[in-house]
């Protein structure tokens, strides 16, 4: 049998975006979102999420100019000036010299699930903001935090591909997540496999009928990224995901006729169990 779990993430980041993941639920097959809890529209987007019936995640977020939850002073190498860096490159780079306490991100981590859950968020499971819990160090803090939660988290699967040569950035970025999503579990935290990390931003209908295809037998979870084009996002003026093609993929009977011709189940994190 094979269960799948059509998560959102970047919930709370922007409102087009939070409108584009409430579509994908009223009219597809979404069946949760993980929240980036310092986000402008984050309190609104959660009540919106639980009226709608979406499973609630907590997207770790140490990235993206975003705040931080916890108090700026106690997090001061983490997020310098009252906000964090600005992408997974700068952060890996920071984080590997050695410039971040370890306690910070503990401590930042807590103060965001404490937030989400002063917003009334029923959390689920959890992932990070870029895949951030992959990297050497910060995967036994996310893990420690999922084991005494209780809660599931996501761990990418995907291995390299010819095809991911088209886009070497990706590529480039994907395989090392991919090397690093393959090292032993440092606690007792139950990974769920992650598909679409490679393909983030451009998981169009066409790309998720053949990831479907294809998947095994088990539980899976499918990172999406729905939205209406936002124009320029203020905390990452760069950022370029094509979010409209993946509302699409998510509402295309295309889509539909593969779940209902595999027989494949359609959950929560909070069904799997």
């Amino acid at each position: 049998m094979v269960r799948v779990v059509f998560n959102a993430d970047d919930l709370g980041l922007h409102p087009r975006i939070d409108e584009g993941i409430f579509r994908a639920r009223e009219e597809g097959v979404l069946t949760s979102t993980t929240v980036l809890v310092t986000g402008k529209t984050a309190r609104f987007a959660i009540g919106r999420a639980r009226e709608l019936g979406l499973g609630i995640g907590v997207h770790l977020c140490l990235t993206t100019h975003l705040p931080p939850a916890a108090e700026a002073k106690a997090v001061r190498w983490l997020a310098p000036g009252g906000r964090f860096r600005r992408d997974w490159a700068e952060l890996s780079v920071a984080w590997l010299s050695g410039l971040i306490p370890r306690e910070e991100v503990e401590l930042e981590f807590e103060a965001q699930l404490a937030r989400a859950r002063s917003f009334g968020a029923e959390i689920d499971h959890l992932d990070t903001h870029q895949h951030l819990h992959l990297l050497p160090g910060v995967a036994p803090i996310v893990e420690a935090l999922a084991a005494r939660e209780k809660l599931p988290m996501r761990w990418p699967r995907e291995r390299p591909h010819v095809r991911w040569l088209a886009h070497p950035t990706s590529a480039m970025k994907a395989t090392l997540l991919s090397g690093l999503a393959r090292t032993r579990p440092q606690q007792e935290a139950r990974r769920v496999n992650a598909w679409g990390v490679f393909e983030s931003g451009r998981l169009n209908a066409r790309r998720l009928t053949r990831l479907l295809e294809r998947l095994p037998d088990g539980e899976h979870e499918i990172v999406m990224h729905p939205g209406l084009a936002p124009g320029v996002v203020s905390e990452d003026p760069s950022w370029r995901y094509d979010w409209e093609a993946e509302l699409e993929a998510l509402t295309s009977p295309a889509v539909q006729d593969v779940i209902a011709r595999r027989n494949i189940e359609v959950v929560s994190y909070r069904q799997l169990g």
